[in-house]
């Protein structure tokens, strides 16, 4: 079952191509990799299916419903997050509080209520709380709740970043480079976290990412993009072997990849 479909997706700046007529279909609780040199048109992609850019032409739908041009607050509280290639946290507040924010678009209750501290806003402030402390369990960082996100390592904010993200609810969560950057030790954390979230918490993951080990470890399904056009898709194996992706990106050493 397809959870999220692109259909003939494209981009122009002015004559710039930035995506030309893209097709893909993502199914449900799988991981999909975008693969692709720099400038193959990778985040521009991610940008449309989250709304920061409404495409030139082309649709985008989540669970059959168009979701193509909405702003990115509304694509959000249908079904779909996404971390970036260079973190985005709030760095001067806590930790507890930047997975906070990400639940603003489930949050009913108003300024007035929360100001006067009126029982149901009391309640419903408890509870979030709660459900940040439990995601932030689930990624390994309960006990530096209080500590601020700026002070965190390299590792950790991803996995803020991460719980953030997850804590707007997503369906479908697209990590833009999740591993760059990485020592060995935070990449094999990150990667594990990856694949217990697809598996145990009932979510699609669609990442970009040049750690190629990774992409072939973890991927059911890969995108292979090259000046803006998919040149090939398929399993793992498929990629590794194809001799487009190889000229266009992975180097002939690529069919060694475990």
């Amino acid at each position: 079952m397809n959870i999220l479909e692109v259909k003939g997706l494209s981009k122009t700046f002015g004559g710039l191509v930035a995506n030309s007529n893209i097709d893909m279909y993502v199914e449900k609780n799988s991981i999909t990799a975008v693969i692709g040199p720099n400038g193959a048109g990778k985040t521009t992609f991610f940008n449309m299916i989250t709304g920061v850019y409404k495409p030139t032409s082309g649709e985008i739908l989540l669970e059959g419903k168009p979701i193509g041009g909405l702003k990115p607050h509304i694509v959000a509280k249908y079904g779909i997050s996404r971390t970036f290639q260079n973190i985005r946290l709030f760095n001067d507040i806590t930790v507890l509080e930047n997975v906070l924010i990400g639940m603003h678009n489930h949050i009913k209750a108003n300024i007035i209520g929360t100001l006067l501290q009126l029982p149901k806003s009391k309640h419903e402030e408890e509870d979030a709380k709660k459900e940040a402390y439990r995601l932030l369990e689930y990624v390994g960082l309960a006990d530096l709740l209080n500590e601020a996100a700026g002070n965190l390592s390299y590792g950790a904010q991803r996995r803020l970043e991460i719980a953030r993200a997850l804590a707007t609810k997503p369906k479908v969560l697209l990590l833009d480079e999740p591993v760059a950057g990485m020592n060995p030790k935070e990449t094999k954390m990150l990667t594990d976290l990856i694949q217990d979230m697809c598996k145990k918490i009932d979510l699609t993951i669609i990442l970009i990412e040049h750690d190629m080990k990774l992409v072939m470890e973890i991927s059911n399904h890969i995108i292979v993009l090259d000046h803006g056009e998919k040149i090939a898709e398929g399993g793992p194996e498929d990629i590794r072997t194809n001799s487009k992706v190889i000229e266009a990106y992975l180097g002939k050493g690529a069919v060694a990849l475990a």
